[in-house]
């Protein structure tokens, strides 16, 4: 695709998010990815939404973080699997974010999550950029991500490990989070943790990125929120039963009472 200035429309210089490619032309590697990434955006909505009562922040699945201009345009942008920024709309002018443009924005997500489809060893690449005359080493992934678009935090989850790594920027560079006492990770802005859930989900038994609150609970999706509450109201409705029979049960001791009185001659004052 290449790439031709409007500068009626667009006097900086410098494409936006409607000029720019919202795919490098690959495609999903495996079926567990999106699902993940709806499951991770689906339980974690109601947090969000209290942060952010305004409805400013937004989220990006397998969308792409353009941080410079190259030619070809796909190769100036990484597309995490995952990933949130605060503070800025979902929309711009109207129309859905189609990618996530650092030079229009300014603003860096706060947390990146990749899922590894190989080895691992992509998402933990640290080779910079380099330039010699006309020729540049392509940048890694972790490189990237430490020095150009800089999320406070970076998540690697492997789910052939049942395992992720968070990474956290202190002083320009990421340190390893360690895991609490519940093997989770803190992501403190948030107030969530971050860790391996060992269950279903989509029909697929596997070890799931999840988040839970501070407290250890888990964040439950839509589906199980709503699960959850038809298992509350089927067991207040069998407490109500309960509660029904008893009060049956007692009235009909009490009626047997009340004949036993009067076989024996008394009227019953009950």
């Amino acid at each position: 695709m290449k790439f031709t200035l409007d500068v009626e429309n667009n006097p900086t210089g410098w494409p936006d998010h409607t000029q720019l490619p919202e795919s490098d032309g690959t495609f999903v590697k495996n079926f567990q990815e999106h699902p993940q990434s709806i499951l991770l955006t689906d339980s974690i909505t109601p947090v969000f939404q209290s942060i952010h009562p305004d409805g400013n922040y937004c989220i990006g699945q397998d969308s792409g973080i353009y941080w410079r201009l190259t030619e070809p345009l796909e190769r100036g942008a990484e597309a995490p699997d995952w990933f949130y920024v605060p503070n800025v709309p979902p929309t711009i002018d109207g129309q859905l974010r189609r990618s996530y443009v650092m030079w229009q924005e300014f603003v860096a997500p706060l947390i990146v999550l990749e899922f590894v489809s190989g080895n691992g060893a992509e998402e933990r690449d640290r080779t910079p950029l380099l330039r010699s005359g006309q020729q540049e080493t392509k940048p890694g992934k972790f490189w990237i991500y430490e020095n150009v678009i800089r999320p406070a935090f970076y998540g690697i989850y492997e789910v052939t490990k049942a395992s992720v790594e968070v990474y956290h920027l202190i002083e320009d560079r990421y340190q390893l989070v360690a895991a609490n006492e519940r093997g989770h990770y803190p992501i403190e802005p948030l107030g969530v943790e971050l860790g391996i859930w060992q269950g279903r989900y989509q029909n697929v038994e596997l070890p799931w990125l999840r988040w839970w609150d501070s407290a250890g609970n888990l964040l439950l999706s839509g589906a199980e929120r709503a699960q959850q509450e038809r298992q509350i109201a089927e067991q207040e409705r069998q407490r109500a039963d309960r509660e029904q029979e008893r009060a049956q049960q007692a009235e009909d001791q009490l009626e047997q009472l009340r004949a036993q009185l009067r076989s024996a001659g008394i009227e019953p004052q009950l």
